[in-house]
């Protein structure tokens, strides 16, 4: 376990678990020079499961990370047990980004569904039904015409889900779901769509990018790692008010908003919140997805505002 270098100087503490696929790494280092100009101390790779906690304190590589200023973790692919346990810990006594309440809503689907509907934001039909509850499943394949998609409540990268189109195929599926040890089933409503979606990322209520995925010509799931493709497009008006909105109502100070377009009701539809959302490849910045810039400059006004520096 290697041991933090503190840097020098009376400035703001901030630290960073930041990925590092990806061009995350490049992304770091522009993030860190700009906190930098603003006065504050960086301290990166302050990844919690690399930590032990006791008598009052949590020691992340030997450094007491209670003394923070603030904390940004930003590393979804990396994500530990552990690691998120102290991240619900550090938040009581450190500002976070994203805190942790927001952070815990955004990784659950049906929370962050339920969450938005209350608020009057549009997302597809859900259904939470408890694991011994069949019938209660089969009656939503009928209620909904054999629309349904079954989804984990966690996960990301499209991973677990498929969609029902049968009470016959229940039968099937049972041994398959029950060996997942889940104790619901969170079901959402099939949406007519191109086949298309937009994630839309917004920091600190402002809109600063926007790419689509498309997905495969024999599937349904735009997920990148389900065999979907990133595409450049423009976010107008419509899409991006309903992103702002649901970022607002999950509380996330950075989030990348999931919606596609309901070819039937003619509407757009939030199909999730990510609060870890990547930002651009290099592959897609050739593309013209360059919102890199951008989101750096307006995260970092973001942090320098919650620590006091100009």
């Amino acid at each position: 376990m290697n041991s933090v270098m503190i840097p020098p100087g009376n400035g703001p503490l901030v630290g960073l678990w930041m990925y590092q696929n990806g061009g995350g790494d490049g992304v770091e280092r522009k993030l860190v020079s700009r906190l930098q100009e603003r006065g504050a101390r960086v301290i990166t790779g302050l990844n919690l499961a690399q930590s032990i906690a006791g008598q009052g304190e949590i020691l992340c590589q030997g450094f007491p990370v209670e003394t923070l200023d603030l904390f940004l973790s930003y590393n979804a692919g990396e994500q530990t047990p552990f690691q998120v346990y102290l991240y619900e810990t550090l938040n009581r006594s450190v500002t976070c980004i994203n805190s942790w309440e927001a952070f815990n809503l955004t990784e659950d689907k049906f929370l962050t569904a339920h969450a938005l509907h209350r608020a009057g934001v549009r997302t597809t039909d859900y259904r939470l039904c408890h694991r011994e509850d069949i019938d209660g499943l089969k009656r939503t394949i009928r209620e909904w015409d054999g629309k349904v998609v079954y989804k984990p409540v966690h996960g990301w990268g499209g991973t677990g889900i498929f969609k029902i189109e049968d009470e016959r195929q229940i039968d099937v599926l049972m041994p398959f779901i029950h060996r997942l040890d889940m104790p619901h089933f969170y079901l959402e409503r099939f949406i007519n769509y191109d086949k298309t979606d937009y994630r839309i990322d917004i920091v600190d209520g402002q809109f600063v990018g926007c790419y689509g995925r498309k997905a495969p010509d024999d599937d349904w799931k735009t997920n990148i790692t389900s065999g979907g493709s990133v595409i450049a497009r423009e976010a107008n008006d419509a899409v991006i008010e309903v992103a702002i909105r649901a970022a607002e109502v999950v509380g996330a100070d950075i989030a990348g908003v999931d919606l596609i377009y309901d070819l039937d009701a003619e509407e757009y539809v939030v199909l999730e919140v990510n609060g870890i959302p990547a930002f651009a490849t290099p592959e897609q910045e050739a593309m013209g997805i360059d919102f890199n810039d951008r989101k750096v400059a307006v995260l970092t006004d973001l942090i320098a505002c919650k620590i006091g520096v100009a």
